[in-house]
């Protein structure tokens, strides 16, 4: 995702300015963390079973995924405000859609729109604020920004809950009208700020083979679960879908101006910490999935107690992930990555404890702290890794493209776990997917362990707006970096 470079004097209205990038992003952050507490509801409304689930996930991440790739190139083509704006139109709308969903395939499709609103919020907010301000000026800025955002994921779960327990699971999209009005309206008191830099093209032929390669894929691992392999429409997707996966590398490796520069994967620290991101994300998708349903389908909590169960996690990360940061710039990455995943998947293997007699405070608890834990000792010094394994210049399309593998990998992750768990969530299955959780949690400690290099890790080469545009993973500033030349 490639931002443009900063002018060198700030922007008149640089409060408005940020203000209206927090309120933009802080809606769909917080959306993010409110839907998985409303599945069971929606399914028990609409029908559909665990399918319905998962495609009411995956269709969000199947939009996002696609585009998170263009949405830098977007914004610089077309102006920031306005394609902030138009994100903030598409996100509302489809959130009216959402909440109003006669059908689990309107509320689908709704969910797909809402993907592609999202991603062209979070980079055109935070392309906003560094064109806006002064290169002393924007640290302050987006460590606001992250900070204020960041409250959504400890605000998601306990408000989630209170919606869908006090009223219905349609107010988690209705909920989002308002902030979303407020903001149209404050953004039209900005003015677009001046371009310092030609606009990048746009690659769409490769976000259309994305986009149906995933789609196709995706569709034959929820849909053969109901309608087999053998299906011809599940069997055309898939076949299709890898088609336009193939389509799509031989077009990035072909073209003047790729989507995915894959000559950024030969760099030692980028193409393992996106491969380790494959696995820990796909393990973040799939262990926060079951969990939630786990604890509302199986063991009968409400929504509201459901939320309160995970809380620890963001809770974990809001306070750990800043020092873990700070710990990692000092003495390299490695261990960190290395040593988070593993404990998180420990975590999962605690919960293997879990049985029909269900005690929430020996058998979950532990094992939900342990991966909140793992996850806050992992998130920052990924990020700084991958980010750090490139040059300043390549930094927005680095943090694109391991903000869009890690949602492909829990696009997949969230396709996949109808398989693991067989159509129909119980003790035994949440027990498959929580030790496949666990796994993949592991192997991708152990490929950071291996792959890793605390000396090819610059910590000064880590733009704060690149780092924060993966700030949805995590719930602190990214100003994390501490003097080099300790690794």
């Amino acid at each position: 995702m490639a931002l443009s470079s900063p002018v060198p004097a700030a922007h008149p209205a640089t409060g408005p300015v940020v203000a209206v990038a927090i309120l933009a992003s802080f809606v769909a952050f917080l959306d993010g963390s409110v839907v998985n507490l409303a599945l069971p509801a929606i399914s028990a409304d609409l029908g559909g079973g665990l399918a319905t689930q998962q495609w009411v996930v995956d269709a969000y991440l199947l939009a996002l995924g696609a585009l998170i790739l263009v949405a830098g190139s977007i914004s610089d083509a077309f102006g920031r405000l306005p394609v902030l704006r138009a994100g903030l139109l598409i996100f509302g709308l489809s959130s009216v859609v959402c909440a109003a969903a006669p059908t689990a395939l309107v509320l689908i499709a709704g969910r797909g729109v809402q993907g592609v609103g999202a991603a062209l919020l979070v980079p055109s907010s935070l392309a906003l604020i560094n064109s806006a301000f002064s290169p002393d000026d924007q640290p302050k800025a987006i460590g606001t920004w992250t900070a204020w955002t960041g409250t959504a994921f400890v605000v998601g779960p306990l408000l989630g809950g209170v919606l869908v327990d006090a009223l219905n699971w349609r107010w988690i999209f209705a909920v989002n009208v308002i902030p979303v009005a407020v903001t149209v309206v404050l953004s039209m008191r900005l003015e677009e700020p001046p371009r310092t830099s030609e606009p990048t093209r746009i690659d769409l032929p490769g976000a259309i083979l994305a986009a149906a390669g995933l789609a196709g894929t995706v569709y034959a691992l929820i849909e053969q679960q109901r309608l087999g392999l053998s299906n011809p429409v599940v069997a055309s997707a898939l076949i299709g879908g890898v088609i336009c996966l193939a389509g799509l590398f031989w077009r990035e490796t072909h073209t003047d101006h790729p989507m995915i520069p894959l000559r950024m994967f030969a760099v030692r620290n980028f193409g393992v910490g996106n491969l380790a991101t494959t696995f820990v994300y796909a393990g973040v998708s799939m262990g926060s999935l079951i969990t939630v349903l786990f604890l509302q389908e199986v063991v009968g909590f409400s929504a509201l107690v459901a939320g309160l169960a995970t809380l620890p996690i963001p809770v974990l990360s809001f306070f750990i992930a800043r020092p873990v940061g700070v710990l990692s710039a000092r003495h390299g990455p490695r261990l960190f990555m290395a040593g988070g995943p593993i404990i998180a998947g420990l975590g999962y293997l605690l919960m293997l404890t879990t049985d029909s007699d269900f005690d929430f405070w020996w058998q979950m608890l532990p094992g939900l702290v342990l991966f909140g834990l793992g996850l806050s000792i992992t998130v920052t010094p990924l990020t700084s890794a991958i980010l750090a394994a490139v040059t300043r210049e390549q930094s927005g399309i680095g943090s694109a493209i391991n903000n869009a593998i890690s949602r492909i990998a829990g696009l997949v992750a969230v396709a996949c776990t109808g398989i693991i768990v067989g159509g129909v969530l119980d003790v035994a299955s949440f027990h498959r997917a929580a030790l496949i959780t666990a796994s993949l949690f592991i192997v991708g400690g152990i490929i950071s362990a291996v792959g890793i290099r605390n000396r090819d890790h610059h910590d000064d080469r880590v733009p704060l707006e690149s780092a924060a545009i993966c700030c949805d993973r995590s719930t602190v500033p990214p100003d994390v970096r501490a003097p080099s030349g300790h690794h």
